[in-house]
């Protein structure tokens, strides 16, 4: 169950840098609410990554944790910020999701 919350956990890091790159470029109104949905990200991905450890070595957990929101910011800013997707980007990132895979199998 917390390799779950630790999976929810970078999906919210991602969604923080998500929000943190839809703040880039607005004012008022909707750059507080990118900026509140920024903070709540943050505070639960803090929470759910905290909950994991409770189990999980933090030696795997924090990797794991931060690679998940790398390369889930990765995807993010190629799809909806139309960032370049290079070759080499691609194969940094794969050779990351095997990284991150392979801490998981060494648990």
């Amino acid at each position: 169950m917390n390799w779950l919350i630790l999976i929810v956990a970078g999906l919210f890091e991602t969604g923080f840098a998500f929000c943190l790159g839809k703040m880039k470029g607005t004012a008022g109104m909707e750059h507080w609410l990118w900026c509140a949905g920024f903070l709540v990200s943050l505070v639960l991905s803090m929470v759910l990554l905290a909950k994991a450890v409770h189990t999980i070595p933090i030696g795997t957990a924090y990797p794991v944790w931060t690679g998940i929101g790398a390369v889930g910011t990765v995807v993010v800013g190629i799809l909806v910020f139309k960032e370049p997707a290079t070759f080499w980007r691609l194969f940094f990132i794969a050779t990351l999701i095997a990284s991150v895979v392979g801490l998981k199998m060494a648990h």
